[in-house]
């Protein structure tokens, strides 16, 4: 099996910074793309950014405040997060492309979630 771990969430002041990582351990013979989702109540889960062959795509509303970045020898990936608005409140989740053979094929996983909270 493959799991997925978030840590770094917490509630911060509008303006402030957090950073969050997501370690990707188990049965993992390869990861191609890794990437941050977030789901704010009532809404649906939104791509934030991800990370592929060197390679970073980032959503419109966090470009310029927001940095993916990863450590392929921890199967790591972080998200840098600065000027951090009240809108960024939501659940972040860790999205991983693992292959776990060299004769299968990749499978996206998920990690549980972290609460990120923007507020005075």
């Amino acid at each position: 099996q493959v799991q997925l771990v978030e840590s770094g969430g917490g509630l911060v002041q509008p303006g402030g910074s957090l950073r969050l990582s997501c370690a990707a351990s188990g049965s993992i013979y390869s990861i191609a793309a890794m990437g941050w989702y977030r789901q704010a109540p009532g809404k649906q889960r939104e791509l934030v950014a991800t990370s592929s062959g060197g390679i970073t795509n980032y959503a419109d509303s966090v470009a310029g405040r927001f940095t993916i970045s990863r450590d392929n020898a921890k199967n790591t990936v972080y998200l840098q997060m600065n000027s951090l608005k009240p809108e960024d409140t939501a659940v972040f989740y860790c999205n991983a492309n693992v292959r776990r053979s060299p004769v299968t094929a990749y499978s996206s996983y998920w990690g549980q979630g972290t609460q990120v909270t923007v507020s005075s």
